[in-house]
């Protein structure tokens, strides 16, 4: 099974809304889909992710859109997660 992260739209008729989701290749634009990842509101450009989610999806091979990965590239969207270190005894 392929799995992209790509856009579905929301909204009404232009007032457009999208969701950040995670979703088979083989699913319509805006169907089915496994995990909602984040919103993207084009009319005041506003971008809100869940980091780690997106990064563990990234892990496990899914590709993102050509739109998403231009929207995760901007500054301050996908920060960089901080290494955990161990409690110390």
């Amino acid at each position: 099974m392929a799995v992209h992260i790509r856009l579905a739209r929301a909204g009404t008729t232009k007032t457009p809304f999208y969701r950040i989701v995670v979703a088979d290749q083989r699913s319509p634009r805006g169907g089915r889909f496994i995990e909602r990842v984040g919103t993207y509101d084009p009319r005041r450009p506003e971008i809100r992710v869940d980091a780690a989610r997106i990064k563990h999806w990234l892990s496990k091979g899914a590709q993102p859109s050509d739109t998403v990965a231009l929207l995760l590239k901007q500054p301050n969207v996908l920060a960089p997660i901080e290494p955990t270190a161990p409690a110390a005894k």
